[in-house]
């Protein structure tokens, strides 16, 4: 199998890189490759990339991830979200090849508390997830070899994330103030990336791959809010690390509208995974094990 891996230097590419690499030969490109395009914002080099390497597989873990930032730049943050994944769809299937790509819990409104199932009705608040919700009808569009994982609430022990920023705030200040009414479940790059490398390996292996392809989600199990997952992180971090000094005796709950964002966040980021937990024979961790190991990791 050879796999096209995009955005191979971002938090989930660089644990697809691990994870993808037991399954063939992984090309993995970044925006900044120079011997191949993987610019997203040049559409052409980009389709001219997938027709030299004929790829079995094109794993798209790039995107345009800046939620508030998109709000200012829709064309830039459309190019990227939903144009290039577009591209993508239509030259892997003039291959024969799969397309596998990330959506995002913000193609949903956000609104009631049941988790989200893929057939739910979608009504992003955000540029970010109007872009996402067209890539994934352009995929369907174009190429009826996909999977389409949606996610949320992505971290890893490389880059930023909200863990680090509490564990820095909890260090830096007696008192935090942690929005508390939006709900979803922290799931790992790395649960991503080996959930994918055991999907593509099943519809490799598979009598009748497309029966397998389409819409799934895929968080780690269990939800929480950010006020909890705070707590969470900065207990965890005492445990673990008594020389680290946690000066935060306090943490408060606050609601959305008390931290105003160019972006509108969806209060219910809850996913509904058991599609994909019975079409692949998966079970999902909870999520503080995930978040546990990384922490781990990083203290």
């Amino acid at each position: 199998m050879k796999i096209l891996l995009l955005g191979k230097n971002g938090q989930v590419g660089w644990e697809l890189q691990r994870s993808l690499s037991p399954l063939g030969d992984v090309i993995a490109l970044d925006s900044d490759s120079t011997d191949l395009c993987a610019d997203f914002t040049n559409l052409a080099g980009l389709a001219e990339t997938v027709r030299s390497l004929r790829p079995d597989v094109i794993v798209n873990a790039a995107a345009h991830t800046a939620v508030d930032k998109a709000e200012s730049e829709p064309d830039l943050a459309r190019t990227i979200n939903a144009q290039a994944p577009e591209v993508l769809a239509r030259e892997a299937a003039q291959i024969g090849a799969w397309l596998l790509h990330y959506s995002t819990d913000y193609v949903f409104d956000g609104s009631g508390s049941t988790p989200w199932v893929e057939t739910d009705a979608t009504g992003p608040l955000s540029v970010y997830g109007r872009n996402k919700l067209e890539s994934e009808v352009l995929i369907a569009r174009h190429n009826p070899r996909h999977l389409i994982f949606r996610t949320s609430w992505v971290y890893a022990a490389r880059g930023g994330n909200f863990a680090k920023t509490m564990l820095r705030l909890g260090q830096e200040r007696e008192k935090l103030t942690v929005i508390n009414d939006q709900f979803g479940a922290p799931t790992g790059a790395d649960l991503l990336a080996d959930v994918t490398a055991h999907a593509l390996r099943l519809v490799w292996q598979s009598d009748s791959p497309q029966q397998l392809a389409g819409l799934y989600h895929l968080v780690a199990s269990g939800e929480t809010n950010w006020f909890d997952y705070a707590k969470h992180v900065l207990a965890q971090a005492r445990q673990a690390q008594p020389a680290i000094k946690i000066k935060a005796t306090q943490i408060d709950p606050v609601p959305t509208s008390a931290f105003p964002t160019a972006a509108r966040r969806p209060h219910n980021s809850r996913l509904n995974t058991g599609k994909l937990q019975r079409t692949f024979g998966l079970h999902l961790p909870p999520w503080q094990n995930g978040v546990n190991r990384m922490l781990a990791e990083i203290l």
